[in-house]
Formats: C-alpha cells, sequence, structure tokens
C-alpha cells in the first residue's frame, strides 16, 4: 500500500488559522459508512446523529504550552518542541535551530517577564533530544516560559485565543502536545444538552505527542513505525462499553486518540482495563473491535490520521467526502470543521 494513495490537493485557504467564533458553530459533514453517501448538517446537529443507546468517548488529556524559545551561549536562536514529559525535570523534544544540537549544549530559555532559565541537552533519544530542566522542574518552567503548541501549518505565533480555544473543555490531564481536535467543537452547552437526552459519555486518555506533527518517511505504508504514546482506559469505560453493547447501542469515538485507545485495549477481542504506551499504527485493513462511529475532523494528506479515518470509512468512501468537503469549501485541519461517519 503506498502513501501517495492517500494525498490530495487542498486549497491553502481552506487551512483554518483560527478557531470558529464559537466552538459547537463549525459545520459538521455526516458519511454513512454503510453507503458512502453525504450530509451536510451544523455541529450542534451531533445530538440528532447519535442516541441515548449510543456512548460517547472522549480523550480528556490537557495540551501543556510544550513550546519553548532561547539561545545557545553562542547567541545562536533555539526552538524547542517538548514531545513529552519524562519525569519531573527531563523531558524528550525536538530541537530547532542553525546549527546541531549536541550532549552538554545549554540552552536559555526566554519567555515574558520571566528570567532566563538553563536547560542541558543530555544527548540522543531516538528521533528527539532529552534535555534536563532544573528546579522548580519541566511543569512549572513550562507554563511559565512555554507557548501553545500549534501545528506547522497555522503558521502563526499562539496567542491569549489559542490558550483557550486549543484545549477541550473537559480537558483534565496535562501531558498532550496536540489537542484532541474533534472534541474542540463541544462547549458546555452542548455537552449539557447531551446529558439532557440521556446519550452516556466516557473518559480516556491519550498524551499526544509531538510525532503527531510528523510527515511519514515511507513509500510503503507498513514500513511505517509509530510514536510510542501514554494511554489509560479505565475500567468504568469497560463497563460502559459492556453497559452499550447490551442495549444495541454504538461506542462512538470522538476522536482519533480515542479511537487509538479503544483499539489498543481490544487488541484481544474484548475491551479490557489498560495503561501503557501504545504505538498502535490503524491503516486500511485493520479490523476495529470496538468503535462503531468515529467523529473527526479533516486531516492532513498522508498522515497518519487519514490513514486511520481511511481504515474505518472505507478509502473510497472517504476520497468522496473529501472531495465534496473541498468542493462545498469546508475548513479544514485543526481548528476546521468535523465529520462524522456512523
Amino acid at each position: 500500500m503506498r502513501l501517495s494513495d492517500f494525498d490530495f490537493s487542498l486549497p491553502e485557504e481552506l487551512i483554518a488559522k483560527y478557531p470558529s467564533e464559537e466552538r459547537s458553530a463549525s459545520r459538521l459533514l455526516h458519511l454513512h459508512r454503510e453507503s458512502g453517501k453525504l450530509g451536510h448538517h451544523q455541529f450542534t446537529d451531533i445530538l440528532h446523529l447519535v442516541d441515548d443507546r449510543d456512548l460517547l468517548i472522549f480523550n480528556d488529556t490537557r495540551v501543556i504550552p510544550a513550546r519553548l524559545y532561547g539561545r545557545k551561549s553562542s547567541g545562536g536562536k533555539v526552538e524547542i518542541l517538548v514531545e513529552r514529559v519524562l519525569d519531573s525535570t527531563t523531558v524528550s523534544a525536538q530541537i530547532h535551530s542553525s546549527k546541531k544540537s549536541r550532549s552538554g549544549t545549554k540552552i536559555f530559555l526566554e519567555g515574558g517577564d520571566a528570567e532566563a532559565v538553563a536547560v542541558e541537552v543530555l544527548g540522543r533519544l531516538d528521533e528527539f533530544f532529552r534535555i534536563a530542566f532544573p528546579e522548580p522542574g519541566v511543569m512549572t518552567i513550562l507554563k511559565r516560559m512555554g507557548h501553545v503548541p500549534l501545528p506547522p501549518y497555522i503558521d502563526r505565533p499562539s496567542g491569549d485565543l489559542d490558550g483557550d480555544r486549543y484545549q477541550t473543555v473537559y480537558a483534565r490531564h496535562d501531558g498532550a502536545v496536540a489537542a484532541p481536535t474533534a472534541g474542540l467543537h463541544f462547549d458546555q452547552a452542548l455537552l449539557d444538552r447531551i446529558d439532557e437526552r440521556g446519550i452516556d459519555r466516557g473518559f480516556v486518555t491519550l498524551h499526544v505527542g509531538a510525532g503527531t506533527f510528523q510527515p511519514l518517511r515511507v513509500d510503503r505504508i507498513e514500513d511505517h513505525r509509530m510514536h510510542s504514546e501514554y494511554a489509560l482506559i479505565p475500567e468504568t469505560v469497560c463497563e460502559k462499553i459492556t453497559a452499550c453493547r447490551n442495549r444495541d447501542g454504538r461506542v462512538v469515538a470522538v476522536g482519533t486518540t480515542s479511537a487509538r485507545c479503544l483499539e489498543t485495549a481490544s487488541l484481544h477481542g474484548n475491551i479490557e482495563p489498560y495503561e501503557g504506551e501504545t504505538d498502535l499504527f490503524i491503516y486500511p485493513g485493520f479490523k476495529f473491535r470496538c468503535v462503531d462511529a468515529l467523529l473527526t475532523n479533516f486531516h492532513l494528506p498522508g498522515s497518519t490520521l487519514i490513514l486511520l479515518v481511511s481504515a474505518f470509512a472505507g478509502s473510497d468512501n472517504l476520497k468522496n467526502a473529501y472531495r465534496e468537503a473541498i468542493a462545498d469549501r469546508y475548513r479544514f485541519f485543526s481548528y476546521g470543521d468535523a465529520m462524522f461517519i456512523g
């Protein structure tokens, strides 16, 4: 299977650089998974596309301010994008600078009115660097000096708006460096209406890593290896899924990260509680064991995300849906519109 099979041309103006004025004011394209038929909706119509037999599963990870700026002792500018927090004083990260960074390199972080903080490059860790932070520790320094890690295609500095809108309203657990974007469309009023309808919901956690920004560098899809990410599927969610099955409802994954969580915990058949790393790579041919419907945004061509959605929807169905979305001027990527497949 070739990566070029999942490429498409997207007009630049359809890339959403800013969120909609209101979270739930986005558009929603409904792709009927079996027939391939398409329907055009507003996002709040999700209330009519699910019912009280269904179960919505959200990813409650919280995006950390993972982008840092600084200088080397030579004066050269440096940008750091934290990939994950390894412990209270150590991270793995991407480093962007004019010259290669080596073990022992000191980087002096800058941020607002805060005094510069020196961090040290400890060495390589696979495709990333391991970096040591001084006291008071990683999270305190990130919250004081870090910036919202907007994806590269947004191509603008992050601002105060992003601190709120590049975060789901139900985010609880610090650790992600990219938002679970399907969840960005839900505001509290919509969640309250879901509760009023008697539609059950549950929460898993997957800390989305910086690897989500990395393009596939292989021609054969099967040769790609996913970056490992932390996932948690609690026993309460497994119980909710069993109850959903018993009432003939659908398990609706809100986002590809929720889908990967659920399928990771279901690889051996029935879903089981799980906590640990997942490097599950879902592409066409994958057998879904848990997810019955998927809510997702529109994704980058040739990305692992579009491969997952193609596996769920069917490649031909998805290609047709994307052609329709482009023709009808839907907004794409993290701050863009959404698609319901079910």
